[in-house]
């Protein structure tokens, strides 16, 4: 906005932005601020955006030459509209779908993990196929989706990548679902869900089977990705636009694997001339 009256020769219109920058300052190092503190400050920072928005339109209205604008600016300048009205409608106590947290990433999404340090994360989730200690992604979004109903996909791309019949699937809780246990009882695949119902006739074996596969899913699955997170900079990407972001996971992803076929090759090698 300021450079916008500049160029035109008009002095700059007056706004409350170095106020509310204060307010907003002392409000951040309470503590405990209370509830009616909070809608205060929401509703002035809500007025004043409006405002910046309403002054920065006549600017561009008296604009003669809007090809000066750069590009970069007509995007963040949409970004920042949509911000201004999806946090008006949260203000409203209203729902608001594909919630904008980044004005550089608009992207990006809250997903809501639930754990104890982190109830709160941002980024890409993605739904991953390992076998043999190999990892495939499956499914990647910026939007929160829920992986466990994808075990199907999951199980048909190990067929179509290696065509072999899958026999045994170990996954997390979350993929327990009474359509994924359809799906693998007519399959006749054997999975580390905890029994639903009545004990059959091999219970004892299939609880070693369990136990088996819940062991090498939560070493193997769970110590792949620690080794991503750690090792191959999948712990905080640093990828500045979406395209570049996905290129980053699956880099690398597939730079863990090809680390992984090697030291199995030089295994095989070991024992070949042992």
């Amino acid at each position: 906005m300021c450079s916008i009256y500049k160029s035109l020769g008009l002095r700059k219109p007056r706004t409350k932005y170095d106020k509310q920058a204060l307010r907003y300052h002392s409000y951040s190092k309470n503590r405990n601020p209370r509830k009616s503190h909070r809608r205060v400050l929401q509703r002035s920072l809500l007025h004043l955006l409006s405002k910046l928005i309403g002054l920065t339109n006549q600017g561009l209205s008296l604009l003669a030459d809007k090809g000066s604008l750069t590009k970069g600016f007509s995007k963040r300048y949409t970004v920042i509209k949509k911000v201004y009205y999806q946090q008006r409608m949260l203000f409203e106590g209203k729902k608001v779908k594909h919630l904008i947290v980044s004005i550089d990433k608009d992207y990006i999404r809250p997903i809501i993990r639930g754990k104890e340090t982190k109830a709160v994360e941002f980024g890409a989730k993605v739904n991953t196929v390992q076998v043999d200690g190999i990892n495939f992604i499956e499914h990647l979004c910026f939007e929160a989706f829920n992986e466990g109903i994808r075990l199907p996909e999951c199980i048909i791309m190990q067929q179509q990548l290696f065509h072999h019949k899958v026999r045994q699937v170990g996954a997390d809780r979350i993929y327990a679902t009474n359509r994924n246990r359809k799906f693998c009882t007519e399959r006749k695949i054997a999975t580390s869900f905890v029994r639903k119902g009545r004990a059959g006739k091999d219970e004892q074996e299939a609880r070693v089977m369990r136990s088996l596969l819940s062991r090498e899913r939560a070493t193997r699955m769970e110590g792949s990705f620690g080794t991503e997170k750690e090792f191959y900079s999948l712990k905080k990407v640093r990828a500045r636009t979406k395209q570049t972001e996905i290129l980053w996971i699956f880099f690398c992803v597939h730079t863990a694997n090809a680390v992984r076929m090697i030291e199995k090759m030089d295994g095989k090698r070991s024992k070949n001339t042992a």
